[in-house]
């Protein structure tokens, strides 16, 4: 099942159980995909790898959101909830990334395979690291060669 039909269906279940949350998210990224594909030079298909880009895309423009929500205390507290589901709920279509611990060591590996210990050298390391193919957070990845290099 792809991620378009699996979407679909959980909308008409979102419908009949009355799930405003399920089916307002359903249909965010529903309106996501069309702008994507309307875009100028756009020509693939509509298929899993689109929804996949539009899906992480998205969940990391709401998670940078949410945390500006939070900053707000009170006042953000309704709108954080929201989009913390959000993310809760998309993060399902998404390839599980690796955890700080396994990336510290593909940190720590990557460093001793190119000998560096400059701080200057983190772009490098940072480069290398992300271009293993792995599903990383890039955040993650820049904080932990900055760590692993300031010693």
């Amino acid at each position: 099942m792809t991620i378009r039909e699996q979407l679909a269906a959980e909308q008409k279940t979102a419908m009949k159980s009355g799930d405003r949350a399920t089916l307002n998210v359903i249909r965010q990224i529903q309106s996501e995909v069309s702008v994507a594909k309307a875009a100028p030079g756009f020509t693939g298909e509509i298929d899993d790898d689109l929804y996949l880009s539009t899906i992480a895309t998205y969940v990391k423009r709401m998670t940078k959101a949410r945390d500006e929500y939070a900053g707000l205390g009170d006042r953000g507290r309704e709108q954080a909830e929201k989009l913390t589901f959000e993310i809760e709920y998309l993060s399902q279509y998404l390839p599980a990334k690796l955890d700080e611990d396994a990336t510290r060591a593909l940190v720590d590996q990557t460093i001793a395979e190119l000998g560096v210990d400059d701080p200057k050298m983190k772009g490098r390391v940072i480069g290398a690291v992300m271009k293993t193919g792995k599903e990383l957070d890039g955040q993650l990845v820049a904080r932990l060669v900055n760590e692993a290099l300031a010693e």
